[in-house]
């Protein structure tokens, strides 16, 4: 079936992570994206491990894996972005490019020739998408950022982990790059939405995506809290602020969560536990008494659950639709039926000729499908390739070579 973006050209200047996400994201989608890298170097993540990729024989690839993540689907070339000959070949690739992804430190590309403005000029109808730690403007424009950083500096930090009065307290990252990731998604919808407004005006568009932006985006719920009430949001560990109950709890032989959404999965909860009359006792009768006597509601949860195995304590709430579930550890989520039947986990081949792992993008379509065929690129991998297709020959290729421009 054909690609969404089959026609879409990306450039990536970015590195590390949510530049790469964003563009493996159009990748995955069909877009032809060529990944320009530091000659010899290349993209940091490259180097940030272990583990890393291994040959038959034991030996490195020079990938590590948080590099494999978010680089499938593309395309590598090198490219010395400082050599005057090597802007000349980004602005050569840019008037063949539908969108230019980079996350340089603002102001950095300007100074070599190849901010917006600049590449405007050489195609007046490019998406151009800049990724950074506070955005193009404000006072802290300047500095760079990591995801630990903007975690604690938007407050996703001060609402996750225990709280302060019990074992473990204490501000808490997410287990993943969130911050990251999410931007990496935020761009890429922008530069969708700038490619969908071009086919109607026919105008370019310079897409500013800040990380702060994104993590105080992420508040969601817990910001509207705050804005309502004047109270700030506190850490409460797995206890959801609005609905209850939501926590893990602990039965005989381990721990599972509860999710319960509506009164109705409450009845069905006390249902299960073999009291019934709980859930007509007027402290708990609603969602909104159960969050005001949760002091008292989870003791006498925690009475109930501790007498019961998981297994079949989780079946018996899955056969009556009650929302909950095990603690998978990530060795579980991929050997996981669900999982597996829907290929969440497949492979791609190595230019070494050996194949490496992958998880797959949650996207599906009926009509169209995923490009999923092509791993990460080696370093360098299609330089002569592209450069090639831009009209240079061998001996113009082996010149810059020569001159370290490549």
């Amino acid at each position: 079936m054909p690609h969404p973006l089959s026609h879409i050209r990306v450039l990536d200047l970015s590195r590390v992570l949510a530049g790469p996400w964003a563009s493996q994201t159009l990748a995955d989608l069909g877009a032809t994206v060529t990944k320009i890298e530091q000659p010899e170097v290349g993209d940091d993540t490259r180097a940030w491990g272990p583990p890393f990729l291994k040959r038959e024989d034991g030996s490195r690839t020079g990938e590590s894996g948080y590099y494999l993540i978010c680089n499938r689907g593309k395309r590598s070339v090198t490219v010395n972005l400082k050599s005057p000959k090597g802007q000349a070949l980004i602005r050569r690739m840019a008037r063949e490019a539908d969108v230019v992804l980079e996350n340089f430190k603002v102001g950095t590309l300007d100074r070599l020739g190849l901010g917006y403005e600049d590449l405007k000029r050489e195609n007046p109808r490019l998406i151009y998408c800049s990724v950074t730690g506070f955005g193009q403007t404000g006072p802290r424009a300047q500095q760079p950022a990591y995801d630990f950083m903007i975690q604690a500096m938007s407050g996703l930090m001060s609402i996750t982990g225990e709280s302060d009065d019990r074992p473990g307290g204490g501000p808490m990252k997410i287990g993943v790059p969130m911050v990251d990731l999410i931007t990496g998604l935020y761009a890429a919808t922008g530069i969708l939405a700038a490619l969908a407004r071009r086919e109607v005006s026919g105008e370019g568009e310079h897409v500013d995506m800040a990380m702060l932006d994104v993590g105080v985006t992420l508040l969601a719920n817990q910001a509207m809290n705050y804005m309502l009430s004047d109270q700030v949001p506190q850490r409460r560990g797995n206890r959801h602020p609005n609905i209850q109950p939501q926590r893990v709890y602990q039965c005989r032989d381990g721990r599972i969560i509860l999710a319960i959404g509506s009164d109705s999965q409450f009845v069905k909860l006390c249902r299960v536990l073999g009291h019934p009359e709980m859930a007509q006792d007027e402290r708990f009768r609603s969602n909104a008494g159960r969050v005001t006597n949760l002091s008292e509601l989870d003791p006498w949860l925690d009475e109930q659950l501790i007498r019961h195995d998981k297994a079949p304590l989780l079946a018996a709430l899955e056969a009556e639709g009650v929302p909950s579930a095990p603690i998978n550890t990530i060795a579980d989520v991929l050997q996981d039926p669900q999982v597996q039947h829907r290929e969440m986990r497949f492979d791609v081949p190595h230019p070494d000729g050996m194949s490496m792992p992958q998880v797959r993008s949650p996207m599906r379509f009926r009509n169209t499908s995923l490009r999923l065929d092509q791993g990460p690129p080696t370093l360098g991998q299609h330089t002569d390739e592209v450069l090639t297709e831009l009209g240079l020959s061998p001996t113009d290729i082996a010149q810059l070579r020569a001159e370290q421009t490549i």
